[in-house]
């Protein structure tokens, strides 16, 4: 009796362990989201009878949603504010799709996010001013869509923040001084857009700065002489702005794999005391792999 009692445990335990799935309320709330975003249309589809684990992109683990990667996969409509309740989320990429609509403010609830890919769709609209809750956001890249407004001064609360990309945008008004505090970042990319005023200072903070685009702006004043302090800097793109001196880009001189663009054309500026021979010039570029 006991080895039978052992041998319907262990079974029961088996089937438990093999039939898991995720709660209701996450299940629910993917499911929005694939009829939302057209999952009729999807590259590669959801089997909505099969078990949440093995649908393409979701990352399952202890019976909780902690991954969503549905990079470059034909998605179209608005992200489902149902996107909320997917509380247990570190990350989610929605990269290269056709998503329109608006950043819904749900998407502030995930307070364990560490990657937020938006890039390479047609977003609109502000990004909600809650994007300071995600303490633990460590990659938020929206570059390539239509957001506007002005850039959350609360993302200056993300202080583990590595990368942070906003360009190709229409964002206007100054660049937030919190970004100063960001004190992890490698990447800040504000690239076109609309941003104007001039450069904070305290971005002159950010030692672990290796890129920093900031072209084709209406950025003015000077180029702050905290940015000598930037030991890491290896990707500097400033051009097509209206900044009235670059004195204090003197420190290129002592840079070495630096990718420098300036307005090279513009007669105003005078370089000559500069030694630009250690720079090269580059484009930018933005990619995404799937992974």
């Amino acid at each position: 009796m006991k080895k039978l009692y052992y041998l319907s445990f262990s079974l029961l335990f088996l089937t438990t362990v093999c039939f898991a799935e995720v709660s209701k309320k996450e299940k629910k709330a993917l499911i929005d989201i694939y009829e939302t975003t057209n999952g009729a249309h999807w590259v590669k589809k959801w089997d909505l009878k099969a078990p949440v684990a093995q649908w393409h992109g979701v990352t399952v683990k202890n019976d909780q949603v902690v991954a969503i990667n549905l990079f470059h996969n034909n998605l179209m409509g608005s992200i489902s504010p149902q996107i909320g309740a997917l509380e247990n989320l570190e990350v989610l990429n929605f990269a290269f799709n056709s998503l329109t609509g608006s950043v819904p403010t749900e998407i502030t609830k995930l307070s364990n996010l560490k990657v937020l890919k938006l890039e390479m769709n047609r977003l609109n609209g502000e990004i909600p001013e809650g994007i300071g809750n995600l303490l633990k956001l460590e990659e938020f890249s929206a570059f390539n869509n239509f957001l506007t407004g002005r850039i959350p001064a609360t993302l200056g609360n993300l202080v583990d923040l590595k990368v942070l990309n906003l360009s190709s945008n229409e964002f206007y008004g100054d660049i937030p001084g919190s970004l100063g505090a960001l004190s992890q970042l490698e990447t800040l990319g504000l690239f076109e857009n609309r941003l104007e005023g001039a450069i904070p200072r305290d971005m002159g903070k950010l030692s672990n700065l290796k890129e920093l685009v900031l072209a084709n702006n209406r950025l003015i004043g000077e180029i702050p002489n905290e940015f000598a302090d930037l030991a890491s800097l290896e990707v500097f793109q400033i051009q097509n702005n209206n900044f009235s001196s670059f004195k204090a880009l003197e420190f290129l001189e002592t840079k070495e794999y630096l990718v420098f663009d300036y307005d090279k054309d513009d007669k105003k500026l005078e370089f000559k005391d500069i030694n630009f021979s250690k720079s090269r010039m580059a484009d930018t570029k933005f990619e995404d792999i799937e992974e």
